[in-house]
């Protein structure tokens, strides 16, 4: 007799495994395509995430459907640990994303970022691999917009809103008290600061900027602490799901148990 639980977990592992195919086939297109470091970091993960959804599902839609009972138990045990990793990610995420956020400057439509105001694990990991994310801002050319803007007037240019990286990464701190000459041209005069190193390492390059500053550092972290929050959100969402279909899986798999027992005693 065809149990409806068993039908479910295959009917939604299909959809999984179809899904993993454009996920794999994406990572395969990337590193077929691949011009920066950025996009060589990515092509790795993208094809290992394709190529688990895609296992985890062979072995929901062989266990429930063909009745394999210890093919369902792996794929239930999988689906208990990844549940149980993402409730862990989830409020690991919350947490490390608590502290931090820009600082409003008077008169600016702007905010300044500083790196030392968000979380110390954020820090070192950014720390730790800042080369790396270093080439990939540069690549992904996010001061563009504000280099062909060199006609732009101070006053507009202080009233603009920028995101958090073309704030840390494509301007000097508002600290350095620097003239504007354009949005990525300043000058350095007798009132400007050097208490903050940023300042020192400012350039007015366009290659250069303030990629190297620890206001860049800082934008990118607001950026993740943004992403991770929505990333959370999502994960809720997808426990939620995650759950009903390991529920639905431990139904499949009590049926497959009491079939084996009927068919061992006739």
């Amino acid at each position: 007799m065809v149990r409806c639980s068993n039908n479910l977990v295959g009917i939604l592992n299909i959809v999984t495994l179809l899904l993993s195919i454009p996920i794999i086939g994406g990572g395969i297109w990337l590193s077929k395509q691949a011009n920066t470091e950025c996009e060589r970091f990515l092509e790795k993960p993208v094809i290992a995430i394709g190529v688990f959804i895609l296992l985890v599902s062979l072995a929901g839609i062989i266990g429930s459907c063909c009745r394999v009972t210890w093919l369902l138990w792996v794929y239930l045990l999988v689906m208990f640990l990844l549940i149980l990793l993402l409730f862990c990610f989830t409020i690991f995420a919350f947490v490390v994303t608590n502290k931090g956020a820009g600082e409003t400057i008077s008169g600016r439509g702007y905010k300044e970022y500083r790196f030392g105001d968000y979380s110390n694990w954020l820090q070192k990991r950014v720390d730790k691999h800042w080369n790396r994310i270093h080439s990939c801002l540069q690549d992904s050319k996010i001061c563009d917009t504000l280099i062909q803007e060199s006609n732009t007037k101070a006053d507009d240019f202080f009233k603009k809103h920028l995101s958090a990286l073309q704030s840390g990464c494509c301007k000097p701190s508002n600290d350095c008290n620097f003239q504007y000459v354009s949005p990525t041209n300043w000058t350095r005069s007798s009132t400007s600061s050097t208490t903050n190193p940023d300042c020192a390492t400012w350039s007015n390059e366009s290659n250069l900027l303030c990629y190297g500053c620890q206001s860049c550092k800082a934008g990118l972290l607001d950026n993740i602490k943004s992403d991770w929050k929505r990333v959370a959100v999502l994960n809720i969402i997808f426990l939620v799901f995650l759950i009903i279909v390991y529920s639905i899986g431990c139904c499949a798999f009590r049926n497959n148990r009491e079939d084996n027992a009927w068919k061992r005693y006739p």
